[in-house]
Formats: structure tokens, C-alpha cells, sequence
């Protein structure tokens, strides 16, 4: 058996970005007659295409893309939209064939690039998965016997004799990767289409996944959430306008990423007090997220402590406002509320003086769970309760759960839920060989 699976060498597609056909095609189409006007445009429209052949654009949606991808690596593939992400499983899944350069394959290939793909809108579910399986390289007795594997994972068995014309984009996305998924390919490639399910599915799918590379198997994942990303994929590649901007472990690959072009969502600032958050007794200077060395960061191990910094000026002698934070997780839940004003000695500080103020929190590791935060921060007083200043998406960062045993997760890789994820201590009483109870 090679010691590969994937080898891309000098891999290139261009598109060539062709003048439209114009409104009097569609009239044609629509009418199936021209009068003579259209007729005379339309042939207009043919001789200026011709002219304009020479000045036609190339556009390079991949350009001199070279990595190898050895047996039972899982591996995920991120960049921004368009940087070249889907034409590239594209081209691995054999597709679309590459422009420039040459791809090695050892091993059955199984694609889940786009809702449906195979599917005949006519036939029934059932119909499909044969369909579907047969396309994909299963044979007949393969199928067969996974098929009711198949359809318990897709959860449509009451829907299974109906026109898969009539299912939802979520149900036909349920069965296209129970499909793909039960291939038991030595490779198999995986698109952003886990988006189209609920969130349950998502999870089932992604364990899926990563049973599929437990077991040896080949994995090559594109996906945006950098929290799926860093559990499932111990490297990963990142695509920037076609090309590879970094290709190594998912940690500091998915910090690049998370940073680049970003403009550091770990950081906001606001330089023009003229101009900043507030009003003329307080200006809100810059929210930051730091990690517990100091340095800014958007990528957070689930392990370690993380700072949230909030600076202001003060302006009133006679007084300075409280900091109040609100976390809340990607699907907008409010995770908890914390304000410095439970700080006893700042509390009780004799608070005249004018000035730049720096206010830190610091949040324990093991206590968030893995996924993107977004920071709302507020400046305040009390007796009378005012708001002086609000920043609703302050900054972002992501908690990356590595799963590597010392955590909440222990060596469990699958779906994990809560809001929160708090190593806790636990207590266990249990005998002994002698007969006395131990505790540990």
C-alpha cells in the first residue's frame, strides 16, 4: 500500500470570464421568435464577442497548488470565500479537470461537495440510494446490506417512497451524506454543505467524520467553523486567493487564518475621543482579548485563561463608571454578565481623578466551551444606574477544544454539549481488594 493518499503537484484552474449573452437571448428563449431589431442586435452581440476575444479575462481560481496528504490523515482545508476551496475538492473528486499541474489518488474516492449530487429529483429516497451508490462505486450487494445503516443515519425512513423532489434541503442533505459517508471510501472528501443541516445533524455528522478517520481513512474537510476544524483535523491547509498561505498544524493555522484580514477582531480601538463610545464625562478607548501571557489573541486553548482588557478615559473628577461585559456564544445565548464593581478595593476606592483607566477580567481555562464569542461591553454608573457608553460586538474570539485528554472532553471525541464546559472535581468511593472503601 503507498504511503500516500493524495499528491497535488503545480495544480492550476483558470475560468475564462465570457461577455453575457444579453437580455434578446433570453426573449428567444422565452418567445422562440425575434423580429428583425432583435434579430440585427443579436448579430451585433456575435460580432462584438469575436472582437472582444483577444481582451477576454482569465480568472485563476487555484494557481500552483502542491501538498500531500498521507493515509489516515485528516485534514482541513479553510480560506475565505472564494479563495479556492471548493474548485479544489472539485478537482480532487475528478469533477472538473485542472488547468495546469497533475493529481495522484490511491484509493476509492467518495465526494460530498453539493446538496443532492447524483440524486434524480423523480425518484423515491429508496431509488436514490441506489442510485446515488452506484454512482458513487458501490455495488449493488454493498449497498444492500448498509442500506438500513443508511437510512437510520439519514432519519427519512417515513419519507423513503417519496420523489426526493419533494424533500427539504435539509433531508436531501441528510441523505446525501449518509450515503457518502457509509462508502467506507479511502478517501473522502467533505465540503461546506454540513451548513444546510440543523445543528443536531451537524454534530452527527461530524462524528461520523471522525470515526471515518479513526479508522485509517482519509479525510479531507472544508469547512469555516475553526472549532470542527481544530477538533477533527490535526493539520490543516489555508487557501488565499488560490494559493497555499499556510499548511501545518490546525492551531496555528486557524490563528493565521483568524487573524489575517481581519483587522484583529482580538482588538478594537477607538484613537478619536471626539469620536469614541461615551459621552463628555467618559470615552471608551479599546477593547482587547489577551491570552495569559499578555499577547493579543483570537484563538483561546480551552485549557488556558483568557483576559478581557477594557481601557477608557475618564473625564469626571468626581466619579468613574464601572465596566460590565456580556459573553455570548455563535447562536447569540448570553453566557454570563460580570462588571468590575464586584472588585471590593476598587469599590471602595476613592475614585477622583481623571485619566486613562484599564480594566481586566480574567476568565479561568476549563470554563467556556469550544466555539466563538463575541464580547459586548458597557460603561456604566450606579445610583443613578446610567449607561455612559455601549459596544454590543466589541471583539471576537474562538476556544479551540484539542481534545487531547486533559480537559472537560477526556479523550471523548464526539458531540459534547453545553454552553460551558467547566473541568469540575469529582470524588469516588469504591473497594478494595481488602474490602475497605477508598476514595479518590
Amino acid at each position: 500500500m503507498s504511503d500516500i493518499a493524495v499528491h497535488a503537484e503545480a495544480l492550476g484552474k483558470a475560468y475564462r470570464l465570457t461577455p453575457s449573452a444579453g437580455r434578446f437571448q433570453t426573449l428567444q428563449e422565452q418567445y422562440h421568435y425575434r423580429s428583425f431589431r432583435e434579430e440585427l442586435t443579436l448579430l451585433a452581440g456575435r460580432v462584438l464577442r469575436r472582437t472582444s476575444a483577444r481582451t477576454q479575462e482569465t480568472k485563476w481560481a487555484l494557481r500552483d497548488v502542491g501538498f500531500e496528504v498521507r493515509p489516515g490523515e485528516v485534514v482541513g482545508i479553510i480560506g475565505r470565500n472564494g479563495a479556492g476551496k471548493s474548485t479544489l475538492l472539485k478537482l480532487l473528486a475528478r469533477i472538473s479537470e485542472p488547468t495546469t499541474g497533475f493529481i495522484d489518488l490511491w484509493g476509492r474516492v467518495g465526494a460530498l461537495l453539493e446538496v443532492g449530487t447524483g440524486f434524480h429529483p423523480e425518484l423515491t429516497g429508496r431509488e436514490n440510494i441506489f442510485l446515488s451508490g452506484a454512482i458513487l462505486g458501490m455495488s449493488r450487494v454493498e449497498i444492500r446490506r448498509k442500506f438500513d445503516d443508511m437510512v437510520a443515519f439519514a432519519e427519512i425512513a417515513e419519507y423513503l417512497e417519496m420523489p426526493v423532489k419533494r424533500y427539504s434541503c435539509g433531508m436531501y442533505m441528510r441523505l446525501a451524506f449518509a450515503v457518502a459517508a457509509h462508502l467506507e471510501p479511502e478517501i473522502l472528501l467533505v465540503d461546506e454543505v454540513l451548513a444546510v443541516g440543523d445543528a443536531a445533524f451537524q454534530r452527527k455528522c461530524l462524528a461520523k467524520m471522525q470515526e471515518v478517520g479513526a479508522r485509517g481513512r482519509t479525510v479531507l474537510f472544508v469547512s469555516h467553523d475553526m472549532a470542527a476544524i481544530a477538533r477533527l483535523c490535526p493539520r490543516t491547509i489555508l487557501l488565499q486567493d488560490g494559493q497555499i498561505l499556510r499548511d501545518g498544524p490546525s492551531p496555528e493555522v486557524t490563528r493565521t487564518y483568524l487573524e489575517f484580514g481581519a483587522s484583529s477582531v482580538a482588538e478594537r480601538t477607538w484613537p478619536d475621543l471626539a469620536t469614541a463610545p461615551g459621552e463628555e464625562s467618559v470615552r471608551l478607548l479599546a477593547v482587547r482579548v489577551r491570552d495569559d501571557q499578555g499577547r493579543l489573541t483570537d484563538a483561546i486553548d480551552i485549557r488556558r485563561p483568557v483576559q478581557l482588557e477594557v481601557e477608557y478615559h475618564n473625564f469626571a473628577s468626581e466619579r468613574s463608571p464601572y465596566v460590565s461585559l456580556q459573553l455570548f456564544d455563535e447562536a447569540g445565548v448570553c453566557l454570563f454578565t460580570a462588571g468590575d464593581f464586584t472588585n471590593r478595593q476598587w469599590r471602595q476606592t476613592p475614585r477622583q481623578f481623571e485619566g486613562r483607566v484599564v480594566s481586566r477580567c480574567l476568565i479561568p481555562g476549563n470554563l467556556l466551551a469550544e466555539g466563538l464569542k463575541r464580547v459586548a461591553v458597557a460603561l456604566t454608573t450606579h445610583n443613578p444606574d446610567r449607561e455612559l457608553a455601549c459596544e454590543r460586538d466589541a471583539v471576537t474570539f474562538m476556544v479551540v477544544d484539542h481534545s487531547e485528554g486533559d480537559g472537560a472532553r477526556g479523550d471523548f471525541g464526539g458531540n459534547f454539549p453545553g454552553v460551558m464546559r467547566p473541568l469540575l472535581n469529582w470524588q469516588i468511593a469504591f473497594p478494595n481488594a481488602s474490602g475497605t472503601t477508598e476514595l479518590v
